[in-house]
């Protein structure tokens, strides 16, 4: 695929002539919004009860303060990532991040449960615009090779740290001060990190002069939310319902039409070429289906904690810390392992480890201690995490040219934020089948296991997919001059 040529503006021009920022630098503010986006798609979990008594929330609301972020979230990914593209990586950067960073004052602030409600779709919108441009900063910052890998190992587990954490942090801000600072907490790490972003960063942009395909965002962003609703829909009304079926074939429609209308005009939002990139296609799919388990992983892990086991919120996160460090330290290994094992082989390899940690975590029993049911099958489960998640990211970006790079991570995050929905909902019906309406710790132990056994079987028929499917070697792919950081980084 040819790349396009990259034009500068003249503040562009004029932001070259200073001093380039270490590499650290940059990739440490683009890592530190990563983890803020990915921190708050969890860390209202244990903050739902408190929110409920405080402003007196029905069920569907409640549900709807963990839903909005995520619909927003995955509905306007692709929007964010072209316009990242066409628009500066580092502008849409800081108007996602303080866009973010309003929202949050704002819910935090609530007085009624549709403020709060409201208060998270913006986040999510935020964080549609601010997620793929963290990616994109990262990989434009540092030349391809051994340290865009370590650069990407990097960026995969602080945004694994973002989801891991999130049942520690919100554990302990609800037990030693409220479930507002849940949100509020968002307010002084974003003003830092926007501060940060602001010195640090040097805007680049590709494809200049094209016109964002206003057709193709609309139809890509109402098909992405509606099957994000429908699939939300299921916790009420089950796969069945009417109110499952409609927006989920309404989306799916959308969908549709949005391909159609890409293969015909002239500057698509969404390329249909990218998809003839076997890297691209098959490393999206995998990472759809693994974010579809790791994301369902920690709000059952807490919930069985909380729920069977008797732990607060807080011994529940504490709990989970141990599964937090084992995915950093999956991530950091995986870029060490991929020169010798290949990014195909390390792929499969951490989806079996995964597998086999949500398979021992399936044998959980209602009276289960620590290091049997929690710490054991944690760690397992997530240091297979870690090390598949890098060279997934790896092979998707690197085939990327430099006009589609803030498009293709746009890509990778809706396939982990979509498949995490997915997952969610799809586990959550599978426990409750299982569970049949009963609230006792025997009942809800035998619906977690079965979703558990559930999403080792997906891994294990991800690691096929990825053995058949992913190429053996990952060719190096140059950067073009719109992704590479002036000057010579040192090692990340």
């Amino acid at each position: 695929m040819t790349g396009m040529v990259h034009t500068e503006s003249a503040a562009e021009q004029s932001a070259h002539a200073r001093p380039a920022p270490r590499a650290w630098l940059v990739v440490l503010a683009a890592c530190a919004g990563q983890f803020l986006v990915v921190l708050d798609v969890s860390v209202v979990n244990v903050a739902l009860p408190s929110m409920r008594a405080d402003l007196g929330l029905s069920a569907t609301g409640l549900q709807w303060v963990l839903s909005a972020y995520s619909i927003a979230f995955a509905g306007f990914m692709l929007l964010g990532g072209r316009a990242a593209d066409l628009f500066g990586r580092k502008r849409m950067f800081l108007l996602g991040l303080g866009l973010f960073t309003a929202a949050s004052v704002a819910g935090g602030l609530a007085q009624e449960g549709w403020q709060l409600v409201a208060g998270r779709a913006v986040q999510g919108l935020g964080a549609a615009v601010l997620a793929p441009a963290t990616l994109t900063i990262v990989t434009a910052a540092v030349p391809a090779g051994a340290a865009r890998t370590r650069a990407i190992g990097t960026w995969t587990a602080v945004g694994a740290a973002g989801g891991a954490a999130g049942g520690f942090v919100g554990g302990v801000l609800v037990d030693l001060l409220s479930w507002r600072w849940v949100l509020l907490i968002n307010v002084p790490v974003g003003v830092l990190v926007l501060a940060g972003a602001a010195l640090w960063l040097r805007e680049s942009r590709t494809a200049a002069g094209r016109r964002l395909d206003l057709p193709g965002a609309v139809l890509v962003t109402g098909g992405l939310a509606a099957v994000a609703y429908g699939i939300v829909q299921t916790e009420e009304g089950g796969w069945g319902s009417r109110s499952t079926l409609v927006p989920l074939l309404g989306g799916s429609v959308l969908l549709a039409v949005f391909v159609v209308v890409e293969a015909r005009t002239a500057a698509p939002l969404m390329p249909l070429r990218l998809f003839r990139s076997r890297a691209v296609s098959a490393a999206n799919v995998a990472i759809l289906l693994c974010g579809s388990t790791s994301f369902s992983m920690w709000f059952f892990m807490t919930v069985y904690a909380q729920n069977v086991l008797g732990y607060t919120p807080l011994e529940a996160g504490l709990a989970l810390v141990p599964s937090s460090v084992s995915v950093i330290l999956g991530s950091k290994l995986a870029p060490r392992l991929m020169p010798a094992t290949g990014a195909r082989a390390l792929a499969v390899i951490g989806a079996v480890v995964a597998a086999a940690g949500f398979a021992w975590q399936s044998t959980m029993t209602a009276d289960g201690t620590f290091l049997g049911t929690i710490l054991g099958p944690g760690i397992l489960m997530m240091a297979g995490m870690g090390l598949l998640t890098t060279p997934l990211a790896t092979l998707a970006t690197s085939s990327a040219p430099p006009g589609e790079a803030g498009l293709v991570s746009g890509l990778v995050n809706t396939s982990r934020t979509m498949g995490g929905a997915l997952g969610l909902a799809v586990l959550s019906t599978v426990a409750a089948s299982r569970t049949d309406g009963a609230a006792d710790p025997q009942a809800l132990t035998e619906g977690y296991a079965l979703a558990f056994r559930t999403a080792a079987g997906v891994l294990l028929a991800g690691a096929l997919l990825m053995l058949l499917w992913l190429p053996k070697r990952r060719r190096a792919v140059s950067p073009g001059p719109a992704v590479r950081a002036p000057g010579t980084p040192g090692r990340l």
